[in-house]
């Protein structure tokens, strides 16, 4: 009887060891297929802006964005959509962006990307090529979409 408890005891205790095994493999294939989501989204931003595309460059960010750079005061979605559809309008000039991510880590409906941005600007003859570190705070917005909500992004140039 004694070993009849023992043996019910550790089916128990291996079945919950396989139930709990099971719930974690697809919990974290969900974290890689987000962190997966977010690189395209930033991937497909990086296409729009170089396209000249501004109304997909917006669609990265959420209705409720705060954005955060050196010397600006804090702008929400529409001062910063404003601010990017008037450079890409610019014709004489030419800006261009490449994302190095370093880190994208989930947490729920939440996320944040350690990104560093090489900027290309060209003017005529004239060419600059800055980095911007920054951090983006990633929401999983009701459609599903991940979208920027909080961004602060930092030029290397000195003041």
């Amino acid at each position: 009887m004694r070993l009849f408890k023992r043996c019910a005891r550790l089916r128990r205790l291996l079945l919950f060891a396989c139930l709990a095994a099971g719930a974690i493999g697809p919990a974290q294939a969900n974290v890689e297929a987000d962190k997966a989501a977010i690189a395209a989204r930033l991937t497909d931003w990086t296409a729009a802006f170089n396209a000249r595309d501004a109304a997909a460059v917006c669609d990265l960010f959420a209705p409720d964005l705060v954005s955060t750079m050196r010397g600006r005061r804090d702008e929400g979605r529409d001062a910063v959509c404003k601010r990017i559809a008037a450079a890409l309008a610019d014709r004489s000039m030419e800006m261009r962006y490449a994302p190095d991510i370093e880190e994208i880590v989930v947490s729920g409906d939440l996320a944040f990307v350690r990104v560093v941005w090489t900027v290309t600007v060209e003017r005529g003859a004239t060419k600059r090529v800055s980095t911007e570190p920054g951090l983006d705070v990633f929401r999983r917005q009701p459609d599903g979409r991940w979208r920027i909500a909080r961004f602060l992004a930092f030029s290397n140039e000195p003041d």
